[in-house]
Parts: structure tokens; C-alpha cells; sequence
């Protein structure tokens, strides 16, 4: 007889449909595990007869083996211990199997029995709830599960509660779904003093979503305004929300299985690898930029990262996704992120001050800055000098404008362009292209004629010309949502400057 307990494995955010297979059959005692496991599924055989000997049970001395279907695709991750565990209990009629038949499981086995957390409970619950099976999952993520609609959620602390529960002597609860906590109040552009002008441009970038950078010496204020963005931003919409936190359940970052309700703020150090930042690596998992879907990357010292992980960073920047290619494995992971960048204008980091720039200035500062290619430089709608702040700045009070007021512009202009684009399932004004922009962004005559020439003198990219469109929409918006005018367009073209040392 063969029993069978469904389970799944992960390609990207997708879930494959996993069919494990139990056969005990006569012959010499063997556990064998089949079907393209990798390290962590084959050593699931000594975790199950260990949790099986915790609860008194004991393998029959015959040949089990377990076929995991389909075979050739690699099965990775401790989550298969349950289904194997489920599959052996249904073939030892302890379990009925019919029952186990109907339940996606996943999870892994202590040698005590208990059920430990696992990646990817939440897609799984999801592709559960579509195929029409209900899930088992361990104990500490079922509110993870419970966000998936009306699946069957059972979520047990170990082993010998869920053999209760199918016995009938125990009932397991339905877990409930829970949100993040709040986490601290963010932090108040009211504490930067000066600045107004990367002030505006943070607020420019958080209203339409555009990707920012920002270039100034060494404690000018650089990270401190990129740790503000997430005060402006608004929360996530609930279909955001899952999405994310999908990303987030298959890295296994999902802290106590809560569903995210903040719009993420990555910030990887400047020695990230590319697998780090793009994702993939021996077993593929989202990297920093899906991790920050639907939310901000920020990157602080940019030009000191490698090379190739920025280059990686432009296929996610203009498609909105990874693709992840490897002998063994071609997943795709979301990747709409915000791009806020900082770095100094040169490697001493005060480039045009005579009294603190070293011997090297100018050149070092165009060998510097030059680290950055030309079609990333280009990928990012808002460049933006942040000068050194001076001491009247310091000495003046706080200014009186701070993160909730700015914050209630972004809103109101991040509701017009939701409206705006709810036919074509556009939420930000970065996100609008083809005739779209080309309708919605299109600016009155005199600001038609400003941009034609501006594109000639400063020899726009067909590219950088749409980013300016796109930045002049948004500061409509932030002016109530009226025509494209010139003044608008001027304002986002003072944002396309070019770094010295290129032509």
C-alpha cells in the first residue's frame, strides 16, 4: 500500500505541488528517501525515526521507502520532515490516510517531536486554499496560514498533538491572523536643520515613488533624511501587504508569522555580494532588492559597493522584477522598489571645500564618481547636492514643518495618482509609461517647448526624458493634481543634473 501526503516546493514566490509517496514493503530494513532530495530532505530520515522514538513509536523493521514526485525536480529545505512524518504515520495505520490525503503539510521535525518554524508558509497556505486541501503548519506560524481565506488551518506544537487531534482526543484550535506590531514612532523631519532643499526633493520622491540620490560630504544629513522616508510614505495597501510578505515568508524573514503593514526599508551594508543583493546563491532565495518590493532600497556609500551588484540592480529597477538563473534553477522574484541612494562626491568626501579637499581634487572626485555607470546614474529620477550644514543652520530652532505634515501632502498625491490609475492597476506616478505617461504627464505648450530644449543642452536619454515627465506629474500632484506646467517641469529638470567628470 501507498499513502500519500501532499507538500510543495518554492520557485520564486510559486509553489510546485509535491506528492509524497510512503511504501513499507517486505524485504531487509532500509528508510530510503528518493526523488532528487538535497542534503537537508535526506538527513529528514534520522529527524523522523528520532521524533517517532520520543512519542513511543518505533519504524517496522521492513523497507520504507519514500518517493517525493515528481523526481526530477530538486527538493530543498527542512519543511519536508512533516509530509515524510505524515506519509510513514498514514502507511503504519496510525493516521487515517485518506485524511492526510487532504492536508498540504509542511514543517520541521525536532528530535523531540516538536514542529520548528519554516520558510514559506504563507504561499503555501495560499496554494493550499486554491487547490481546495487544507494546511498543517507548526504551531508558531498558523496566523501566518490564517491570512490565506477560508483554508483549513490546523497548526500544532509538535507531532503528538496533530496524531491527537486526527484521533480525535485533542482539538486544535484555528489559529488567527495577526499584524505586525507598530514599531517605534518613525523619525521627524524636524529633527534635520537646513537642507531645505533635499527636504523637497525626499518629499518629491516619496510622492511619486522615484528613485533619489543624493551626494554631499561626510555628515551632511545624507542617512538621516533617507531614515525619514518611511515616516512619508503611506502603509500598504492590503494586496501590497500580502504580496510582501509573501517575498518576506520565503526568505523566512516573517517574524511570528505577522503580516507586514509597513512598507519596507532595506539597507544592506556597502559589502554586499550580488547573490545578497539580486538574490539566488546554491539555494535561491529573494534577495535585498525583492526583499524591499513594494518599499524603499536604501543604498549609503554607493559608489563603494561592487560593481557588479550595482549593474545587477538595473534589469529589478527598470522591469520591476529578478530573474534568477542557475543550472539547477530559473526563478522570478517582484522587485518594485524605491531606490534612495547616498554617497560623497569624492573618496575624501569634501570635493570643492579648498580648505578640507585633499591634494587629488578635482580629479579624484570624477575618478570617484564614475564608479556609478552611466545607465544606473541614469535609472534614477532625482539627483540632489546636499551642501555641508552650516553653523546658523545649527544654531536655529527646529523648523516648524515636520514628518506629519509633509506626510499628509504625500498622501493626498499618492490618492490622486491611485485614482487616476486604477483602470490600469498603476498606484505611483514612477510606474507610468507608453501612452499612458505620454496622456497623463503631458505638459502645456510653454513647458513642451522648455523640455525640448532642455533635452537637446543637456543631452537627455530617451529615458531621463520620461523620468522628468514623470517627476513634473508628480509635482502636480503635489500642487493638486492640476495640468503639467512649465514651472513643473523646470523644477524636475533642476533634478537631472549631471555628476561631474561626464560628458
Amino acid at each position: 500500500m501507498t499513502t500519500h501526503a501532499p507538500t510543495i516546493a518554492f520557485a520564486g514566490i510559486d509553489c510546485l505541488d509535491i506528492d509524497v509517496q510512503v511504501q513499507i514493503a517486505n524485504g531487509l530494513p532500509a528508510f530510503t528517501i528518493v526523488g532528487l532530495p538535497d542534503k537537508a530532505v535526506g538527513e529528514s530520515r534520522e529527524r523522523v525515526r528520532a521524533a517517532f522514538n520520543s512519542l513511543g513509536l518505533s519504524l517496522p523493521p521492513k523497507r520504507i521507502t519514500v518517493n517525493l514526485a515528481p523526481a526530477d525536480l530538486l527538493k530543498e529545505g527542512s519543511h519536508f520532515d512533516l509530509p515524510i512524518a505524515l506519509g510513514l504515520l498514514a502507511a503504519m495505520g496510525v493516521l487515517p490516510a485518506d485524511e492526510v490525503a487532504g492536508y498540504v503539510s509542511l514543517g520541521e521535525l525536532g528530535l523531540d517531536g516538536s514542529l520548528a518554524p519554516v520558510a514559506g508558509v504563507l504561499p503555501a497556505a495560499i496554494a493550499a486554499n486554491a487547490a481546495g486541501k487544507g494546511l498543517i503548519c507548526p504551531g508558531s506560524q498558523g496566523s501566518e496560514a490564517a491570512w490565506a481565506g477560508d483554508v483549513e488551518v490546523l497548526a500544532p506544537t509538535g507531532l503528538l498533538a496533530l496524531i491527537n487531534h486526527f484521533k480525535g482526543t485533542q482539538v486544535l484550535p484555528r489559529p488567527q491572523p495577526m499584524l505586525a506590531d507598530d514599531e517605534s514612532a518613525p523619525l521627524d523631519l524636524r529633527d534635520i536643520k537646513g537642507q531645505e532643499s533635499a527636504k523637497r526633493a525626499l518629499e518629491v520622491a516619496a510622492a511619486g515613488g522615484h528613485n533619489l540620490l543624493m551626494i554631499g560630504p561626510p555628515g551632511s544629513g545624507k542617512s538621516m533624511l533617507a531614515a525619514r522616508l518611511p515616516g512619508l510614505l503611506p502603509p500598504l495597501e492590503p494586496a501590497e501587504a500580502l504580496e510582501v510578505s509573501m517575498i518576506h515568508s520565503i526568505g523566512g524573514h516573517l517574524a511570528e508569522g505577522k503580516l507586514l503593514r509597513r512598507r519596507p526599508f532595506r539597507d544592506p551594508h556597502h559589502s554586499a555580494s550580488v547573490p545578497s543583493l539580486v538574490g539566488g546563491g546554491s539555494r535561491a532565495k529573494p534577495g535585498e532588492v525583492s526583499l524591499a518590493h513594494n518599499g524603499v532600497l536604501f543604498l549609503d556609500e554607493l559608489p563603494e559597493f561592487q560593481r557588479a551588484a550595482l549593474e545587477a540592480l538595473r534589469q529589478p529597477l527598470e522591469s520591476g522584477r529578478v530573474s534568477v538563473a542557475r543550472a539547477n534553477a530559473h526563478v522570478v522574484y517582484p522587485s518594485r522598489i524605491q531606490l534612495v541612494a547616498a554617497m560623497n562626491p569624492c573618496r575624501c568626501g569634501y570635493l570643492g571645500d579648498a580648505g578640507l579637499a585633499c591634494t587629488k581634487a578635482p580629479k579624484c572626485g570624477a575618478e570617484y564618481q564614475n564608479k556609478i555607470s552611466g545607465p544606473l546614474f541614469d535609472r534614477i529620477d532625482l539627483h540632489v547636492e546636499v551642501p555641508a550644514v552650516s553653523p546658523a543652520d545649527l544654531s536655529l530652532p527646529p523648523p516648524a514643518e515636520g514628518s506629519a505634515q509633509v506626510a499628509a501632502r504625500v498622501a493626498a498625491a499618492r490618492a490622486l495618482q491611485a485614482e487616476r490609475g486604477a483602470e490600469l492597476g498603476i498606484r505611483s506616478n514612477a510606474l507610468l509609461d507608453g501612452e499612458e505617461l505620454e496622456k497623463l504627464a503631458a505638459p502645456d505648450a510653454p513647458g513642451r517647448a522648455l523640455l525640448a530644449e532642455a533635452t537637446d543642452r543637456m543631452r537627455l536619454s530617451a529615458r531621463g526624458y520620461h523620468r522628468v515627465l514623470r517627476v513634473a506629474r508628480t509635482l502636480a500632484d503635489l500642487q493638486g493634481g492640476g495640468g503639467v506646467s512649465r514651472l513643473h517641469v523646470a523644477e524636475a529638470l533642476s533634478y537631472r543634473r549631471l555628476m561631474p567628470g561626464r560628458s
